[in-house]
C-alpha cells in the first residue's frame, strides 16, 4: 500500500481524511495543491509529508516557478515535522528536482524496511505492542516506521498483538492504524486514549513503539498524547521505543525549542460531524507534544537500534 504515486508529472495521494470509510485519491497538479494536501492532512506523517513536499518542489520546477519562493511556501504549511524542511532543502540544492524527489521516494521505502528489520529484534514471541497515532505505511511512502516494526515481527511469525490508542482529536490510531493492521491481518484492538495507563498497570502491554516527527539530542516530538503514554510506560517499567528515520533528526535545536503546531478548535469541538461541547467553548489544540530523552528506552533507525546511554555519542557522530 503506497501512500503516494508520481504519474504523468502529477502527485497522486491517498486522501487520508476519507479513511477508513472510503479509499479516495487527491491529485496534485501544482505545488499549491501539495500545500493544501499537507495543511488539510490529506497527507500526514513526517516521512510522507517530507516526500510529498519534495514532489511539491518538483511540480514548482516543472512549472518554472521561483523555487526559493516555492520552498518558503511549502515550509510554511506545517511547522513541526522536520522531514518537510529537510526534504525541501534537499530538492532545492539538487540539480534535478524531479529525479531527486523520485530518489527520495525509493529511499523512504528502503529506510522503513530497514527500521522494521532492526526493530523486530526487540519484539519477543507473543508480545502485545501499544502504538500511538499512525506511524504506518500511510505516514510514509510505504511500510511504515513503528508499524514497520510491527509488520516485520508479524511476518516473522512472532504471534504479536497490537493495541492502538484512538489518538484524539483526529483519530489517526482509530481511523488509520487499525485500518492498516486489519488490511494485513495483524491482530489489533482499539482503546480510548485514556485507557493505556490502566492496561499497563494490568500487565497487558509488553512494549510501546511509536514514531516521531522530530528527534533532537534531548528527546522527541510526536503526536499529542505521546508524553502521557511514555510516563505510564516508565512507571510500569515497560520498554518505550521510538522508530524514526535519520531524516527526522534535528541537529540544530533542543527538542524543547520545537515549534508545536496549534490546530483549529473545530477538531476538538466536533467528532464525527457532531458537536460534543457547548458553543463558543475556548479550545487549546496542540497537535504534538515532547517526550524527554529519559522516558525513551531506545530509538530504532535504519542504521540500527540506539540505546539512550549511547544516544548522545550517536547523535554527535551523525552530525
Amino acid at each position: 500500500m503506497k501512500t503516494m504515486e508520481w504519474k504523468d508529472n502529477k502527485l497522486i495521494l491517498i486522501d487520508q481524511t476519507k479513511l477508513p470509510d472510503e479509499l479516495a485519491y487527491f491529485i496534485c497538479k501544482t505545488y499549491e495543491d501539495v500545500i493544501i494536501a499537507i495543511k488539510t492532512m490529506v497527507v500526514r506523517g513526517a516521512p510522507a509529508i517530507g516526500v510529498a513536499a519534495a514532489f511539491g518542489m518538483a511540480l514548482g520546477y516543472l512549472a518554472d516557478e521561483d523555487l526559493d519562493l516555492v520552498a518558503d511556501e511549502i515550509k510554511s504549511s506545517r511547522p513541526t515535522a522536520i522531514n518537510l524542511f529537510w526534504a525541501v532543502d534537499r530538492v532545492l540544492n539538487s540539480n534535478n528536482p524531479v529525479e531527486e524527489a523520485k530518489k527520495m521516494y525509493v529511499e523512504d521505502i528502503e529506510t522503513n524496511l530497514a527500521i522494521g528489520r532492526h526493530g523486530a529484534e526487540l519484539i519477543a514471541k507473543g508480545d502485545t505492542i501499544l502504538t500511538h497515532c499512525n506511524a504506518g505505511a500511510l505516514a510514509c511512502v510505504d511500510y511504515g516506521t513503528a508499524l514497520g516494526v510491527v509488520r516485520t515481527a508479524h511476518n516473522q511469525n512472532k504471534d504479536i498483538n497490537v493495541i492502538c490508542d484512538e489518538t484524539r482529536p483526529l483519530g489517526q490510531g482509530a481511523r488509520l492504524s487499525v485500518w492498516e493492521l486489519q488490511q494485513d491481518g495483524i491482530p489489533v484492538k482499539l482503546i480510548p486514549d485514556v485507557a493505556s495507563g490502566y492496561l499497563m498497570m494490568e500487565g497487558k502491554i509488553d512494549k510501546v513503539v511509536i514514531g516521531a516527527d522530530r528527534v533532537a539530542y534531548d528527546g522527541i516530538a510526536n503526536k499529542i498524547g505521546s508524553f502521557l503514554v511514555a510516563l505510564a510506560a516508565k512507571r510500569f517499567h515497560i520498554p518505550f521505543y521510538v522508530a524514526a528515520p535519520l531524516s527526522t533528526f534535528d541537529h540544530e535545536i533542543s527538542i524543547y525549542d520545537t515549534t508545536i503546531e496549534e490546530r483549529g478548535a473545530e477538531e476538538v469541538l466536533y467528532y464525527g460531524g457532531c458537536r460534543i461541547a457547548p458553543k463558543d467553548t475556548e479550545v487549546i489544540n496542540p497537535a504534538f507534544d515532547i517526550v524527554p530523552k529519559d522516558l525513551i528506552s531506545g530509538i530504532i533507525t535504519e542504521k540500527g537500534i540506539v540505546k539512550m546511554d549511547k544516544f548522545k555519542e550517536f547523535f554527535i557522530n551523525l552530525k
